[in-house]
This record gives structure tokens, C-alpha cells and sequence, in this order.
């Protein structure tokens, strides 16, 4: 008889493999796709596959499992011309973390968090997804590697370049020097 997709141990052990790393996954599909609703269509959708082929999870990390998963799914929406909203609005309500104090303190960080958000839309996808994994996720270079696809060497490089073109980003305009 055919597996049932709803088995409950199957199920049980792919939750206990995969829910652990539902926020990494998140935070890569949100600075992917720019946008809070493609981000949770892209988690969905990521998150689909990789329970209908986890049985092929051979061990190892599963996190960079689940994130290159994550990523082949973006790049297979973009590639077969689905659309995308460009949408790269600043949800306050997910990045405000302090409930309450000083207004003025409250609105300088909510520009600063603009201000860094609106940088990194603006990098290439390749190196914007070097930085999310390194810096947020706090993912290794050879984890980064593994869910990206590339040798170490680029992953560097692209790291060392999304560094200094988010600075540059965030610098003030310095031409009236």
C-alpha cells in the first residue's frame, strides 16, 4: 500500500527535524523576496518539498538542507517568470522590538533600521544572501557553501564585496566635501 503523506511518524520526525530552523528559513526567504507575503509563500512552498522528500535527507546539517531548499525554491520561482512583488517596504511591526521609551530614541532607530533595510534590497541577490546567512543566520563559510552552492572562496568574496557595498549604501553622501 502507498505511503500516506499525512503518516504520523513520518510527520513527527520531519517536524522534529525541520521546525527547529522555521526562523532561519524565514529571515532567508524575507530578504530574498524583499517582501513579508512571498516570504511566507516561499517558506510554504520550501517547506512542502522538503517533507515530501525528506525520506531522501541523508543526515548532516539540517539546516543547510532546509535553507538550500529555501533557495532553490526563490530561484525556480524567478526562473519559471512567476510573479514578484519588488516591494521593499520596512514592516514596523515586525522589526519593533521595544515596546515602549523615548520617542525620539524610538524614531532615530526605526530610520536606522530603514536605512539598513533599504541597503540591503539594494545588493545583488548573491551577495545580499551571502550576508543574511553569515551575519544573521550565523552560518559558517562552509555552511554558507553547501546552501549556496559555491566554493568557500566565493562565498568569501562574495561576503567581502556585500560588506563593503552595504557600507557604502549607508554612508551619507559625501559629494558636497
Amino acid at each position: 500500500m502507498d505511503k500516506h503523506l499525512g503518516d504520523d511518524d513520518d510527520t513527527a520526525r520531519f517536524e522534529a527535524m525541520a521546525m527547529p530552523h522555521l526562523d532561519a528559513a524565514y529571515n532567508l526567504a524575507r530578504w530574498l523576496t524583499r517582501n513579508q507575503h512571498d516570504a511566507d509563500d516561499l517558506v510554504q512552498n520550501a517547506y512542502l518539498r522538503a517533507f515530501r522528500f525528506h525520506g531522501g535527507f541523508r543526515g548532516g546539517d539540517a539546516r543547510a538542507w532546509l535553507l538550500t531548499i529555501v533557495r532553490h525554491t526563490y530561484y525556480t520561482t524567478l526562473r519559471d517568470g512567476l510573479p514578484q512583488d519588488g516591494d521593499v517596504s520596512y514592516d514596523e511591526a515586525l522589526h519593533d522590538r521595544d515596546g515602549g521609551g523615548d520617542p525620539a530614541d524610538i524614531a532615530a532607530s526605526r530610520d536606522a533600521g530603514r536605512s539598513v533595510d533599504s541597503a540591503l534590497a539594494r545588493l545583488p541577490p548573491a551577495f545580499r544572501e551571502v550576508l543574511v546567512l553569515k551575519e544573521m543566520d550565523e552560518m559558517s563559510y562552509k555552511e554558507i557553501a553547501q546552501v549556496t552552492a559555491t566554493p568557500i572562496g566565493t562565498v568569501m568574496s562574495r561576503l567581502a564585496r556585500a560588506r563593503k557595498l552595504l557600507l557604502a549604501y549607508l554612508q551619507p553622501d559625501q559629494a558636497g566635501d
